[in-house]
């Protein structure tokens, strides 16, 4: 497909970036850090992280890790929420010459095991709170090297109030472990004063990040990220945000979605250190209020969120108080943006949420909407420079501009393929380099792309095509609803009808209100047959609604369910 996007890229933004720049992700971190070696990198609780301690902690810590013994290219797992030591540890781990393993902090001794031996993780980095779920593991895994962080020994510089303070509250959620040969983070960084850090030499083609896929569609697998994927990643995000970063010197960014999902790694920790920023590491976004208070503290620029997460925000009552007047950019990821939670944000803030779209195995961004906008679009906008984007049908080919089908990829930003599994790379990739992504889509005359659903997802009513996120847009769009889901469940009459799951925001409001409200906006096939109201909706630790986990209490033939 020709590049018809081009013309509707805003001024100032390249067609292409140069990902060969950069010999590697080492190359970019440590110029950084000579060049803001006064700025701060991270704040956390209070306790601000310089350039130049980065660098001085990283370099210790990869040196240790280095005397471990370990070659070059071994697997060292974080699993750690958004604390100091995660950036420390992610610049240590690559200096080092290793590839970093991201852990979700909440799995299960299940999910952790899956992760440790399919990665072949020789050592991990984790927070104590989480020391117990490895202890049941371990000897199921290749993990020799254990490295264990707590929440107060990275707060020395604040005052001891806080300290004292965060180490009470910290400690009583910390269960008792037994890691017999692990070594304290703080005690590490202490015997590698005397260590030297060996350079390595490494190459682009490198892994950097095995990034691992939620599991929402199966057995959860390892994208091989490369520093070339990312380093590409981040200059095509800084070459499209030029718009609004032109603009900006030594920015604030708000890092609340975790460290170890990809829209933060990338669009928060990484670019931030790209471009001298401070990240604000929120390490429980979930206290909304607590969230807020961190955020009277500073005149922050960027705020990356997934549509759950600004919807929680926008809707609790300290949010509007906050002062906005630095707010420049708010990206929205993970998850479609709504048109009931931008419009809203937007009255509020006084600044849209830029919807971008993108996958683990996209490193993650593919493509995105001008930052200058600030109405809804619909869209996840244009492809991102040096980046190809087409719309295919069931069988490979290209199919005609305003028709769906699944959306594909090309671009520098690209895996290199799934961690030792050549069988499930094949699945995705076609011969002439695209990714494909499992999303359906249609792109129009002027290459914005609309994301109609994934295919599974997919509701077929009585023959028709029902996409769920059409579905919630609109039903979220009712000021008595605070969140929703969609999903199919089996029907004897037309195979499929549509079941939607609602949190009220309204506690008065009714099946029936909701039923005629649904009347009135959507087609017959459309309206959903049954209602449900919930207290909550399950969600990933990123804020994704999961439709799967709602399918699967539905079974054929449970009228309950229904």
């Amino acid at each position: 497909m020709d590049k018809i996007w081009l013309k509707s890229y805003p001024p100032g933004v390249p067609a292409d970036i140069d990902p060969n720049q950069y010999r590697s992700l080492v190359h970019l971190l440590e110029e950084s850090f000579q060049k803001y070696a006064d700025r701060n990198a991270f704040v956390c609780m209070d306790k601000f992280l310089s350039y130049r301690e980065l660098d001085e902690h990283s370099r210790r810590m990869g040196a240790w890790l280095q005397s471990r013994g370990m070659k070059p290219g071994a697997r060292v797992a974080i699993m750690m929420p958004n604390v100091l030591q995660y950036p420390v540890a992610i610049a240590a781990i690559l200096r080092a010459g290793y590839t970093v393993v991201n852990v979700n902090p909440l799995y299960t001794a299940r999910e952790l095991e899956h992760q440790l031996v399919d990665s072949g993780a020789e050592a991990i980095i984790i927070l104590e709170n989480f020391a117990t779920t490895l202890e049941q593991v371990l000897s199921r895994t290749s993990v020799k090297h254990i490295i264990v962080a707590s929440m107060g020994e990275m707060l020395g510089g604040a005052k001891g109030v806080i300290v004292n303070l965060v180490v009470r509250h910290v400690k009583k959620m910390v269960p008792a472990f037994s890691l017999p040969n692990a070594v304290r983070f703080k005690e590490a960084l202490g015997h590698a004063k005397s260590m030297k850090l060996t350079p390595v030499e490494l190459k682009n083609e490198d892994v950097a990040f095995l990034q691992y896929t939620g599991g929402t569609t199966g057995i959860s697998k390892g994208a091989s990220l490369t520093h070339r994927n990312v380093i590409a990643n981040l200059l095509q995000v800084e070459a499209w945000s030029v718009p609004v970063m032109g603009q900006l010197d030594n920015a604030v960014i708000v890092c609340a979605l975790p460290l170890y999902h990809i829209f933060a790694l990338t669009v928060c920790a990484m670019w931030g250190m790209r471009s001298g920023a401070t990240n604000v590491l929120i390490p429980n976004p979930r206290d909304i209020g607590g969230f807020i208070r961190e955020l009277t503290k500073y005149k922050f620029n960027i705020l990356p969120a997934v549509n759950t997460l600004y919807n929680a925000l926008v809707n609790h009552p300290d949010f509007a108080e906050l002062d906005f007047s630095h707010l420049k950019l708010c990206l929205g990821g993970g998850m479609a943006v709504q048109q009931a939670v931008n419009d809203k944000w937007l009255k509020v803030t006084g600044v849209g949420i830029i919807e971008g779209y993108g996958l683990s195995e996209t490193a993650p961004v593919a493509s995105c909407n001008r930052v200058t906008n600030k109405g809804f679009t619909g869209t996840i906008g244009l492809p991102l420079p040096s980046t190809d984007l087409t719309i295919l049908d069931d069988d490979g080919n290209e199919l005609p501009l305003g028709q769906a089908g699944e959306i594909a990829i090309r671009g520098p930003q690209v895996m290199a393929g799934y961690w030792n599994r050549p069988d499930e790379t094949a699945k995705v990739m076609t011969p002439d380099g695209y990714f494909k992504s499992g999303d359906v889509g249609v792109m129009d005359a002027d290459g914005f792309v609309k994301i109609v659903d994934r295919k599974k997802d997919m509701i077929l009513v009585s023959g028709f095509n029902v996409y769920p996120n059409e579905l919630e847009a609109v039903i979220a769009a009712h000021p008595g609803v605070l969140e929703c889901a969609c999903i199919g469940v089996p029907d004897e009459h037309s195979g499929e009808a549509v079941k939607v799951f609602v949190v009220r925001k309204d506690p008065n409001l009714t099946q029936e209100a909701l039923m005629a409200y649904c009347k009135e906006n959507l087609t017959g096939y459309k309206k959903p047959k049954y209602i449900e109201f919930r207290d909550e909706l399950p969600k990933t630790n990123v804020g994704k609604i999961l439709r799967r986990v709602l399918r699967d209490e539905v079974k054929p033939g449970d009228k309950k369910a229904a």
